[in-house]
């Protein structure tokens, strides 16, 4: 029996297990409150039924039932992110993580392209060198190290998928646009990427896969073919609307009413490449710009994560 467990089953999780969790004859969740695990458990997604458990992250968890579906876990998807540079799944489930590997046969650790730190708007890849400028960024640095020596100790191939900023279904500059609160701010030389939750989906499938069939594992930047200036997606939705776009505002005046992540986020500025998700995983973006991410939403306002 294939049996996936999704360590952190929020908005990528879902979208994954919608879209490929046809493959898995058996499908486990976490999430860090028994009433949000109520409300999931009620859901299907992509007609996928989801085994809730709760997993708050400082220890607080249905330990028995989490162990046993770690112990028959085919693959491990982990999008829970380091807290006071801490991984928290592998604070309180290392030992279980371990048990599993006689069984285990791919973990998917979710990433982000933070940890490359700023470029100035160069090209990067897989291979160059991790600057983070963020504390955070580093921790995330720390986690996926952590979890690759973890799958070299005990044979289990380890893909850390970097991925860009996700956008799809509920989520998106069409979204922003419509609820009033899209700002265009401007600041020269600033390019980011993004990914569609959908293709970050198959990303997630493609490397699942390859570990099943190839004992493989690796690193991929989950990113889109054309990073771009921050505005644009929002010019773009606002033309899909038929809506006049918000005015453009400079980033020194923005900031004054920015948080201080939203601040640390404008601070980078990179080109990822994706050639690797390509070449390596043999994935096929179906929105390779947020110009076809964008129409495709615009075309199909009620989607959801899959939810019947």
């Amino acid at each position: 029996m294939m049996t996936l467990v999704c360590l952190g089953f929020g908005y990528s999780a879902q979208h994954y297990v919608a879209l490929y969790g046809k493959r898995f004859d058996h499908i486990v969740g976490t999430t860090r409150s028994e009433d949000n695990a109520a409300k999931l458990r009620s859901r299907r997604f992509g007609g996928n039924a989801v085994e809730m458990l709760v997993f708050d992250g400082a220890g607080t968890c249905d330990s028995s039932a989490l162990a046993a579906a770690i112990a028959g876990a085919t693959a491990l998807l982990v999008s829970i992110a380091p807290d006071r540079d801490t991984d928290p799944v592998l604070a309180h489930l290392r030992d279980a993580v371990a048990a599993a590997a006689p069984r285990l046969k791919s973990i998917v650790y979710l990433s982000t392209i933070a940890v490359y730190g700023n470029h100035e708007g160069r090209w990067i890849d897989e291979t160059t060198p991790l600057t983070p400028a963020l504390t955070r960024a580093a921790s995330r640095i720390d986690a996926e190290c952590a979890w690759e020596a973890l799958g070299e100790a005990h044979g289990v191939p380890v893909a850390v998928v970097r991925s860009a900023g996700i956008y799809g279904p509920g989520a998106n500059a069409l979204e922003a646009v419509k609820a009033g609160r899209a700002r265009r701010i401007i600041k020269p030389g600033q390019v980011f990427n993004r990914i569609h939750v959908a293709d970050l989906a198959q990303i997630i499938d493609k490397a699942v896969d390859m570990a099943l069939t190839r004992r493989a594992g690796g690193v991929f930047n989950a990113a889109d073919d054309e990073p771009t200036a921050p505005g644009d997606p929002i010019l773009f939705a606002a033309s899909l609307l038929g809506v006049a776009p918000p005015a453009e505002i400079a980033f020194e005046e923005a900031k004054q009413t920015m948080t201080p992540f939203a601040v640390s986020f404008y601070g980078e500025s990179k080109r990822v490449r994706n050639d690797r998700v390509k070449s390596v995983l043999g994935a096929s973006l179906r929105y390779p710009t947020y110009r076809e991410g964008l129409r495709a939403l615009a075309n199909e306002p009620s989607a959801d994560s899959g939810q019947n």
